[in-house]
């Protein structure tokens, strides 16, 4: 069994199986080992910790997970991926390989089945094309997780940390730290990948919070909020309210709660911090409940 994490054996690997890398999928593989020291040291895997991985690969990371953990459940998408796993982690009897979609498994099942519903760690690579979903869909699924470690690209990873008043401020930012307290673990340049991708990357550690920084009414009604508040970012937050059909907030409205919480009528709302969101919707919500006036 080839150790992985460097580009020899990688290179060797990929020729053995005449492997073809997919593009629909974003296939990079890591070929730096210090890196991969990096990522097993941040996620603070131990002999008891059951870790989720997403997007294997060829098992490079998976080799290291392996050695650290009690056990390895890895999800791989590409069917052409399997055999090669089934062989590069021959020697590992605490992982478990799924081909299947990370987006279409039910993970809740799976961490029940695995870990008998205690919380995971996810560790992972993930396609650049396809990270905020994969994101969002570990937090709003409510799964339970001690800690999500992984490695995006540069500015994805800016963008989960960035605060008001920044370009890269977003609802990707605002989700991720509602529920979770993210820190930078390394950047990793392109040439660490093979074959390179066109941009760096970045390992981030998402850390889960027990209970939110902010009290929210209704979880489903904040998040509207917050993506309607960024539909149109050049524009007020009243126009992006007001105009997101689905909600039923009217201008009005917006421009009133607007001004109990002391905010002007033009804000947008790249400027509103977590909290400032979290008041909003809990107000809004209170008066689409109590109705017309």
């Amino acid at each position: 069994m080839a150790v992985l994490g460097n580009r020899r054996n990688t290179g060797e690997i990929i020729e053995k199986y005449h492997f073809n890398f997919q593009k629909k999928f974003g296939q990079n593989f890591l070929v730096d080992s210090s890196i991969l020291d990096r990522i097993i040291e941040s996620a603070q895997i131990t002999e008891k910790d059951c870790v989720l991985e997403i997007g294997p690969g060829i098992g490079t990371m998976t080799q290291r997970l392996a050695e650290e953990a009690g056990e390895v459940v890895a999800v791989e998408i590409d069917r052409n991926l399997i055999p090669i796993l089934q062989d590069t982690l021959s020697a590992y009897d605490n992982v478990t390989i799924i081909n299947a979609d990370i987006l279409k498994l039910d993970l809740n099942q799976i961490v029940e089945e695995h870990n008998q519903g205690r919380p995971v760690k996810v560790v992972a690579n993930l396609p650049y094309y396809i990270t905020t979903p994969i994101i969002m869909a570990l937090f709003e699924n409510h799964i339970p997780l001690q800690s999500v470690t992984v490695m995006v690209q540069k500015e994805v990873a800016d963008r989960m940390r960035v605060g008001p008043g920044t370009k890269d401020y977003g609802a990707l930012s605002l989700a991720v730290q509602y529920y979770a307290k993210p820190e930078i673990i390394t950047r990793v340049p392109a040439a660490c990948f093979m074959p390179r991708p066109n941009v760096d990357s970045t390992v981030i550690r998402l850390e889960r919070y027990e209970k939110p920084p902010v009290e929210t009414e209704d979880e489903a009604w904040l998040f509207a909020v917050i993506r309607a508040s960024f539909n149109q970012r050049r524009k007020t937050l009243v126009n992006g309210l007001a105009n997101a059909g689905k909600l039923g907030v009217s201008r009005q409205q917006a421009e009133e709660v607007l001004t109990e919480i002391g905010l002007p009528a033009t804000v947008r709302g790249e400027t509103l911090t977590l909290e400032q969101f979290a008041d909003l919707s809990n107000r809004l919500l209170r008066r689409k409940a109590a109705g017309p006036a």
